[in-house]
């Protein structure tokens, strides 16, 4: 058996099934092998390699070696009383991440994960970019948001769930790591999340959703929009002065959907900011040739924060507009107010106790 040198351990949650395989053909075992420890890995959730007992004592000795499968941790949750749970995850060299169980109705699950520690675009409401960006996650340390998160909810394998990339950090920003993570996620000998239930959110880097297009993954695409001028988006996200509403309109124009999909555009509701119907007109007017979803989501209150969460008569009013007008609109309720729900903040009060970077 050829054990190639290697100078440190693998998380294994990295590896996609063909490239777990190939790996393991390298090595000198037999290649289905891969498929019985995925199989122990996202059916069973078992992350100890002894105690997958259909595996021969040489490739455990293998696995233990070369391989790692439990180099992260729920470092703490937080319940709300309508069900919802903010993780905070601990990585092997001491940072942590936050993933969001959300349940939605009719027995429906939908997980918000994160994709990196922290973040560079320094959108000015949100706590997460308090913090600076710090790294990008591997595809393994995105993985195991939804294998933790299952597993410590009792989730069968087979059971559906949405996946939604709008936790910390701007996905596309960790393109790389998060197309490997859709890879694995969707593989069907694992935990088998069709692509059709993966949603990638973006402050709006143009480049990078052209260059998502071209990937063809499968995925949806949520723009977080949030102003209808560059003058407040650039206010409320910095990056617009790089990349501003007309290149994103742009980009979007040419993205690849499921001609039965919906690109969603996400929409913060900020009182007295930019929840007058006149923002709404104008709203209309920019997504008036694009075959659009506009998601309206309530602004979180968190400390230190100068925003304020708008009634909800004037988010119902604005919905009612847009959908006088042919725009396609829903209104996201409110989840977790009652505990760490604004993304970052629970990472952000564990840091202000431990002094963490």
């Amino acid at each position: 058996m050829n054990l190639s040198a290697q100078t440190s351990k693998q998380n294994i949650f990295d590896l996609t099934l063909e490239e777990l395989g190939i790996n393991l053909e390298q090595a000198g075992f037999q290649k289905f092998r891969a498929k019985q420890i995925y199989h122990w890995l996202y059916t069973h959730y078992e992350t100890n390699f002894d105690a997958m007992n259909n595996l021969p004592k040489d490739l455990k000795i293998y696995l233990n070696e070369y391989f790692t499968s439990q180099n992260i941790s729920i470092n703490k949750k937080e319940q709300s009383q309508d069900g919802s749970i903010k993780y905070l995850f601990a990585t092997q060299d001491n940072l942590t991440y936050e993933a969001v169980f959300l349940k939605m109705k009719e027995d429906k699950f939908t997980l918000c994960l994160s994709s990196q520690i922290g973040c560079k675009v320094g959108c000015s409401f949100c706590l997460t970019a308090k913090g600076g960006f710090v790294r990008n996650l591997t595809a393994g340390e995105i993985v195991y948001q939804v294998v933790a998160i299952k597993k410590d909810q009792n989730l069968p394998n087979n059971k559906a769930i949405n996946i939604v990339y709008m936790g910390m950090g701007e996905p596309l920003d960790n393109l790389a790591n998060v197309t490997q993570c859709i890879h694995i996620l969707s593989e069907l000998d694992g935990l088998n999340i069709s692509v059709r239930r993966q949603t990638i959110s973006t402050s709006g880097i143009a480049p990078k959703i052209k260059k998502l297009g071209m990937l063809n993954l499968g995925v949806q695409l949520a723009i977080s929009l949030h102003a209808v001028s560059d003058e407040l988006r650039t206010q409320l996200i910095p990056i617009n002065k790089a990349y501003n509403i007309q290149a994103i309109i742009d980009e979007i124009a040419a993205f690849p959907i499921d001609s039965r999909k919906r690109i969603m555009f996400e929409y913060l509701m900020i009182d007295g900011i930019n929840d007058s119907l006149e923002n709404a007109k104008k709203l209309v007017a920019l997504l008036n040739k694009i075959k659009a979803k506009v998601n309206l989501i309530y602004f979180n209150p968190h400390e230190g924060s100068p925003y304020q969460r708008p009634q909800r008569e004037k988010v119902e009013a604005f919905r009612e507009f847009l959908l006088k007008k042919g725009l396609f609109c829903t209104i996201r309720e409110s989840k977790g107010l009652d505990i760490s729900a604004a993304c970052g903040q629970l990472r952000e009060r564990e840091i202000n106790q431990k002094g963490e970077i």
